[in-house]
């Protein structure tokens, strides 16, 4: 309980020195690798020649600087991170610095192409672009059944249900796969394992502008996907947070103005106070919920502290 109490008096101390302009992060997004198993449309991290592996040492102090800086939770991401190898070092080792640098919540990425049980992390994101064949479409066949299998695996090596792990899919919809929203929010509402489900929608970087969605058709969507997160289909984006992806003239609403609440640090060490969007001149056509989620709560809306809250505290 002191934990809590302690923890809570930080944010609400972070909270007080940025209402004075002081810009400093509280979560933290840190690429490891550029390494990959899949060739998934919407992403070139397979096309490079020579991957960048960081070793566990730069990986530490990343996280050292990124904690001195304030941030207090961290994402780690990939490449796929069940391919990071550093000696004897695998990814729960990587964890295991997170917590012991002082990060109150580690968060993964994984595609679920392999075995994650056994995971350090105290939540784990499975990349899931849909269902059955509107995954595989995107990222290969028989990459759903392979992330079904090992969903399955891993809430079933927890022998106290209480103790599992929460574990979120996170869909992000292109001008293919978005006719299969509904289904894949069924499925995620009836799964036994799936507890949340983030919606992103695809931002068009360089060579994948062909997936950008249609604004209309995206604002519709929205709408549609406010009212089932009502009806209580378990979808991690708050409504307020969903509104702030919206698209007027063009133009995402959540704009880069907030995205410093979140620093990034990427596979080749390079580090950016945004994300890649905001490196790669797209934030007008952002699709990341975190844009959505980060412009919502500096505008203070209840629903989205008390999810980010739920989330991560």
């Amino acid at each position: 309980m002191k934990n809590v109490f302690s923890r809570f008096a930080y944010l609400a101390w972070w909270q007080l020195r940025s209402m004075f302009g002081r810009e400093a992060p509280l979560q933290s997004v840190i690429f490891i690798l550029d390494k990959c198993n899949l060739r998934c449309k919407h992403c070139s991290v397979y096309a490079i020649a020579t991957p960048r592996i960081k070793t566990l040492a730069q990986i530490r102090k990343e996280l050292e600087d990124c904690y001195r800086m304030g941030s207090r939770f961290v994402d780690f991401e990939g490449g796929e991170l069940y391919l990071w190898k550093d000696g004897d070092h695998d990814i729960n080792d990587v964890i295991d610095t997170a917590h012991e640098v002082g990060f109150w919540n580690v968060t993964i990425t994984t595609n679920a192409q392999l075995p994650f049980t056994g995971t350090h992390a105290d939540q784990v994101w499975v990349s899931m672009d849909g269902i059955r064949q509107w995954h595989d479409d995107i990222r290969g066949k028989g990459t759903f059944e392979r992330l079904e299998r090992h969903i399955k695996e891993f809430a079933e090596s927890f022998s106290d249900p209480k103790k599992k792990v929460p574990l979120c899919v996170n869909m992000v919809i292109n001008n293919q796969n978005y006719p299969g929203v509904e289904e894949t929010l069924e499925y995620v509402r009836n799964h036994p394992y799936i507890d949340q489900i983030s919606i992103n929608f695809h931002t068009p970087f360089s060579e994948t502008e062909e997936l950008f969605l249609d604004p209309e058709v995206r604002n519709a969507l929205i709408d549609k996907l406010i009212d089932y997160k009502k009806r209580g289909y378990p979808i991690m984006n708050s409504c307020s947070g969903l509104r702030a992806m919206k698209m007027v003239d063009g133009v995402t609403r959540c704009t880069n103005k907030h995205c410093w609440i979140t620093n990034f640090i990427f596979s080749d060490g390079s580090r950016s106070p945004k994300c890649m969007g905001y490196t790669h001149d797209v934030c007008d056509r952002c699709g990341f919920s975190m844009g959505g989620e980060m412009a919502a709560m500096r505008h203070y809306k209840p629903d989205t502290l008390l999810s980010g809250l739920k989330l991560r505290v």
